[in-house]
């Protein structure tokens, strides 16, 4: 009897033990067996990361990162788009930016594309060349630059203040400008300082006794003049020795301009 129970009760613990054993797929005749994942093992990986809530110092970045790629692509050169830069930027965004500088007036002087006139008065005039007069006047007050002073003068063997505003005016805006600078600042419409514009002229009184000395206005500031000491120059108006001499500026309303940029 016990003989014939030991074959049952073989059974029931190979039948029990069933769970314990890998799961068995057929592929042809072949058996594979197939590994069931493991439901013990830490997840390391999601318990390690943290995530927390950007600051709102990253939201206004993220916020703002599309517009600010747009510039970084617009700025890369008088409107040569860099896409590649930043490909969050994306071609809208690039055209909207770009059509912005241009309808605020961008300077269309850049570093890359001044002359050698316009470098050499972004120094003298303490600028940028976005910020310099016409490239006119620069060129046509440049040919006078460092002539040396005479009384009466106006070559460039030699010439005076009024001698070197007439031939500036002559030259850039084909006007002819009485001889002398006392003449020169009756005729013109007077200006307070901060209505002075490039190519406006700035008078001076030397010796306490009206007008007797005359330049032209460059901007920031500055004048180009032919000074008794040292010939055709740039100073700036705030300087102690021409800020107590200074006297007015006036406009000559109905010149032109007979030079194009």
């Amino acid at each position: 009897m016990v003989i014939k129970i030991l074959p049952a009760l073989t059974v029931v613990v190979l039948l029990s033990s069933c769970a314990a054993f890998k799961p068995l797929n057929f592929i042809g005749n072949k058996q594979v067996a197939t590994v069931a994942p493991s439901t013990n093992a830490p997840s390391k990986f999601i318990d390690d990361i943290a995530i927390t809530a950007p600051t709102s110092g990253e939201k206004t970045q993220m916020r703002n990162e599309p517009k600010v790629a747009g510039l970084i692509a617009a700025d890369q050169g008088n409107g040569t788009v860099e896409k590649s830069t930043n490909p969050l930027a994306s071609d809208e965004e690039i055209a909207r930016i770009l059509a912005t500088r241009n309808r605020s007036n961008t300077p269309a002087v850049t570093l890359e594309n001044a002359n050698a006139v316009q470098l050499k008065y972004a120094g003298l005039m303490k600028t940028g060349v976005e910020n310099l007069p016409s490239k006119s006047l620069l060129e046509t007050v440049d040919q006078w630059y460092g002539v040396k002073y005479r009384t009466g003068g106006n070559t460039k063997s030699g010439v005076d203040c009024s001698g070197f505003t007439c031939a500036v005016y002559a030259s850039l805006y084909g006007y002819a400008l009485p001889r002398v600078s006392k003449e020169q600042y009756r005729i013109s419409r007077k200006l307070s300082i901060p209505e002075l514009q490039e190519g406006d002229l700035v008078f001076f009184s030397m010796h306490g006794r009206g007008v007797s000395h005359v330049g032209v206005y460059l901007g920031n500031n500055k004048f180009i003049h032919a000074s008794v000491s040292r010939g055709v120059m740039v100073n700036d108006l705030s300087e102690t020795y021409y800020r107590v001499r200074y006297y007015g500026a006036g406009r000559i309303e109905d010149k032109q301009m007979a030079i194009n940029d």
